[in-house]
């Protein structure tokens, strides 16, 4: 939804979603709203003059007058800036979802790799063969995305904390209840690939969309697990933050059938490089990842890639 205009009386325009207009054509009366979000993608906060020469009344104005965007339907691109309501109105910091490029098992591939800054996915055996080793090619890290870790083959995996960044306050302090996330929405192009835990463990999807879009509600373990404080000082060793620690979401990704079996979709939609003289074609997508508690979101960068 969204308010058309805010120079005079206020419009609120609201209109379904692409899933919400799915679930009404059922016609079977089970369609009820139940719960809704505001968001605030469009207001800048930096534009608040505390120091306005004509007053307190102009303080917020600019703000206040920010157009904003007529409702649309496509719930890929609404709410990416979700507003939270707690019952702390004293803290100083809010908590944040960091990927974590410190846990050797969970590093996104070199800058000199087939995959710089992104996680590598290696679609089939022939893949793998060639690019999978690690040390000859200097890929830095993958995702075995045909078999996952099963039967003994190494494959690296997806790793997010979250928690506070801040160095501010010790480690040492346990996150506030309402301020860690229980429950994670990771949401994948179902035409490329789907959500296993790091053992390679089939995850199904909660709901796919008319875009193709699996969205995937995870909050159990392995997948789901407390960030535990492991030294003296009460950080996680291998934890990406500097305060007091939440949760981490840990998962691998599985290649689809279609980028198994064949390079429809490389050649409709990717593109080819080469390295070490070795051909491949390569399709670069995110990975998005929100907190169902506090709305944060991240995008992960990923590419699949497979031999040529």
């Amino acid at each position: 939804m969204a308010f058309l205009d805010n120079s005079g009386d206020i419009i609120l325009d609201a209109v379904l979603t692409d899933a919400g207009r799915k679930r009404l054509a059922r016609g079977d009366g089970s369609f009820k709203i139940t719960q809704y979000s505001f968001g605030d993608d469009e207001i800048n906060y930096g534009r608040y003059i505390a120091d306005h020469v004509s007053g307190s009344a102009y303080f917020d104005l600019e703000i206040l007058q920010t157009p904003i965007l007529e409702a649309f339907t496509n719930n890929i691109s609404s709410l990416k800036s979700k507003l939270l309501s707690l019952t702390n109105n004293n803290l100083l910091y809010l908590p944040v979802i960091k990927l974590n490029t410190i846990d050797d098992t969970a590093l996104p591939s070199a800058a000199n790799s087939i995959a710089p800054g992104s996680h590598a996915v290696l679609v089939d055996t022939a893949t793998v063969s060639t690019f999978g080793n690690g040390t000859a090619k200097d890929v830095g890290n993958y995702i075995n995305g045909f078999q996952g870790s099963t039967g003994g083959v190494f494959s690296k995996h997806i790793r997010l904390d979250q928690g506070l960044d801040t160095n501010e306050i010790s480690a040492n302090f346990n996150l506030d209840a309402e301020l860690t996330e229980q429950q994670y929405i990771v949401e994948i192009d179902n035409r490329l690939g789907s959500i296993t835990d790091i053992n390679g463990g089939i995850v199904n999807p909660s709901f796919i969309d008319d875009d193709n879009i699996a969205s995937y509600y995870l909050s159990t373990g392995p997948i789901v697990s407390n960030l535990q404080s492991e030294d003296e000082n009460g950080s996680d060793t291998n934890s990406s933050l500097q305060g007091p620690p939440g949760t981490k979401l840990e998962f691998s990704i599985l290649a689809s059938l279609n980028l198994r079996t064949s390079t429809f979709l490389f050649d409709q939609i990717g593109n080819s490089s080469t390295f070490s003289a070795q051909s491949f074609k390569f399709i670069d997508t995110l990975v998005r990842v929100t907190g169902a508690t506090t709305g944060y979101r991240i995008d992960v960068p990923v590419r699949f890639i497979k031999k040529t």
